[in-house]
Formats: C-alpha cells, structure tokens, sequence
C-alpha cells in the first residue's frame, strides 16, 4: 500500500471510531432518595418480638410433649 492510501485509511477508521464513541450513551442518572418519615423501626421491632415469643412458646411446647 501506498503511503496516500495507509493515511486515507487510517483517517477512515479513526472518524468511525469517533462516531461509535459519541454515540454511546453514558450511565443512567441515580435513582432519588426515598421519601423522608417512613416508619421502619417500629414494626420490625414489634415483629422480631411477636416472632422470638412465638419461638419460645413452640420450643417449650416441644419439651412439654
């Protein structure tokens, strides 16, 4: 190959490269905080003690028998 034609393809790939790398889109926004005030402690609390009773009583219902 010529040196006109290793520079005309070189010119060739290197604008195609740079079409292919504006075309790609970037990474997608986050995501927003959630909303403020939700009430999560109190019910997982009430939950992890109505489930460690539950526990128990089957556990001792279990010696019993």
């Amino acid at each position: 190959m010529r040196i006109q034609n290793k520079m005309t393809l070189a010119s060739i790939l290197l604008s195609l490269i740079s079409f292919v790398s504006f075309a790609q889109e970037g990474p997608p926004p986050p995501m927003p905080p959630p909303p403020p005030g939700l009430p999560i402690d109190g019910p997982i609390l009430v939950v992890l003690v109505l489930a460690l009773a539950y526990g128990i009583k089957k556990m001792l219902d279990l010696k019993k028998a």
